[in-house]
């Protein structure tokens, strides 16, 4: 099957992109280098390419009841413009994806708009229309995800990038975390938020598909905001400690729940939803694994797959993600093991047969 390419693929073949398949999509991975664009985010501005991410639109009279039970947070505690993240389970609490989910403006085409992960648009399209259909309720279900490109341009100079950018009535710089707008941005009608998946500040904007070179030439070519690919998106969340859906859960090769991914705080037991039953349960009984950041003390990287040991030698959980931190300079992974060490903990990680002398940490590995 033909990989799905974003709107700006010639645009950032023109940059010199270095491509790699991505849920589906063919993605850049890199321009410059990892390590530049990472350190760009970090100390100035960066601007990614994220059109691979879904977009689905919910509307009509029973639109929130319908997000309400497909999502484990509380969508009810939305005002217009609110984000909230949040997971999709099934019925035994198994992590399907993670979301963020927007209530929309009320002259907008849809009442709520939610983000899933790249190659996951069609399958929760069709899971919302399914139980839609299964609970009667009076909503319309929209994949609107080749309507639409998407950027996030982040780092500390990123909000006076997209200030910049943005029509002098747009008070953009008044968005709190978790909320978003309708401003034009470099001539362009966008959906502002003040999210991200870095751990910097900054700004996602989603706009129409055909007016994407626009916005992204704006930040580019105009503001010298450094473009990035999705290597440096991978370890910038890493350093954060952020989830990444296929990697470090999924479905099928590694199930698992919101308490067990350390996303318990997106579970609101309080409302009905796919899973509620299953997660009380777990709730109330304790999970045996948790998702922690791992240090390596010792040479070497930690990578997907790898086993974590005692120091006595016996296996007590897995690497999930893991890289050569740019900012600390030092080899970190994320992952999970026994509930029973705790941070501070020593562990070992079996770097090709050998074991790696490493250390339990709370993530993030950084603060910002």
């Amino acid at each position: 099957m033909a990989l799905r390419t974003p709107p700006l693929r010639d645009v950032h073949a023109e940059h010199g992109a270095r491509f790699t398949e991505f849920g589906g999509w063919e993605m850049p991975v890199e321009f410059e280098s990892i390590r530049s664009e990472h350190e760009s985010v970090r100390e100035d501005a960066g601007i990614f390419d994220v059109s691979h991410m879904g977009e689905i639109e919910v509307s009509g009279p029973d639109a929130e009841a319908l997000m309400q039970r497909l999502t484990t947070n509380d969508v009810t505690l939305l005002d217009v413009g609110d984000a909230q993240y949040s997971t999709i389970t099934d019925e035994e609490g198994v992590v399907l994806d993670d979301t963020v989910v927007y209530r929309m403006p009320a002259d907008h085409d849809a009442d709520f708009l939610f983000v899933p992960n790249a190659g996951h648009d069609e399958q929760m399209t069709e899971r919302w229309v399914s139980h839609r259909d299964e609970w009667e309720l009076d909503a319309e279900v929209r994949n609107v995800t080749t309507e639409y490109g998407m950027v996030a341009v982040q780092g500390p100079e990123a909000p006076g990038k997209v200030v910049d950018a943005a029509a002098d009535d747009a008070d953009l710089l008044d968005l709190s975390k978790f909320t978003a707008t309708e401003a034009e941005v470099a001539g362009v009608d966008c959906w502002v938020a003040r999210t991200g998946y870095t751990g910097e500040d900054g700004f996602e904007l989603v706009f129409p598909a055909d007016e994407s070179e626009q916005v992204w030439r704006a930040f580019v070519d105009e503001r010298d905001v450094e473009p990035c690919g999705l290597g440096a998106r991978d370890t910038l969340r890493i350093e954060m400690g952020f989830l990444l859906s296929g990697q470090d859960f999924d479905p099928e090769e590694n199930p698992r729940t919101p308490f067990e991914a350390n996303v318990g705080f997106t579970v609101k037991l309080d409302t009905e939803f796919v899973g509620r039953d299953a997660l009380e349960q777990q709730k109330e009984e304790g999970v045996t694994e948790r998702f922690v950041g791992i240090r390596l003390v010792d040479r070497g990287i930690p990578r997907h797959g790898y086993d974590v040991t005692a120091p006595e030698g016996q296996v007590v959980g897995e690497v999930t993600s893991g890289t050569m931190s740019p900012t600390l300079n030092e080899p970190i992974g994320l992952g999970y093991v026994d509930t029973e060490f705790e941070s501070g903990d020593i562990v070992n990680v079996v770097v090709r047969g050998d074991a790696k002398k490493s250390e339990i940490v709370t993530p993030p590995f950084l603060e910002r």
